[in-house]
């Protein structure tokens, strides 16, 4: 398991979301825009930076009402044919992720019981049920660049 994201990686994701990294200090800042939808986000990647006794990575979104960060970010899913990356983090039986929309869009999922992920969605709510819709692409090995 990689302790780090690659340069490799942080190009992959800008070229996603359609938008130059940029070398902040000890982080890749992503500005994304859609005037259209009167949207700004802006996405921050610290690969491999000390969290509390440990080091990981650490995932951070902002908009204009609102930050979300990733602690420990354990891989990410690239989705070019929707221009979306999905960060995720997990643990033996939950998993919680940032998705970032090419168009500025976000959404964070947290705590996520695995169980869900692969089950029958018609058994569950319709909240319950995109959440695991949207996470079970976490579950494919051969779409997860896992860090």
């Amino acid at each position: 398991m990689k302790s780090t994201l690659a340069k490799s990686d942080i190009k992959k994701i800008g070229k996603v979301l359609g938008v130059e990294p940029k070398l902040k200090g000890n982080n890749f800042r992503f500005e994304l825009s859609n005037k259209k939808e009167n949207r700004q986000l802006a996405l921050e990647i610290y690969p491999n930076i000390s969290i509390g006794k440990k080091k990981g990575n650490l995932v951070s979104a902002y908009t204009h009402n609102t930050h979300f960060q990733l602690q420990f970010c354990s891989g990410y899913v690239v989705s070019q044919d929707v221009g979306e990356v999905t960060f995720i983090g997990e643990t033996k039986d939950k998993v919680s992720a940032i998705v970032i929309e090419k168009e500025g869009g976000c959404t964070f999922y947290a705590n996520v019981d695995r169980a869900i992920l692969s089950g029958d969605y018609r058994m569950l709510s319709i909240d319950v049920m995109l959440a695991g819709i949207a996470l079970s692409l976490t579950q494919e090995d051969s779409k997860t660049k896992k860090q």
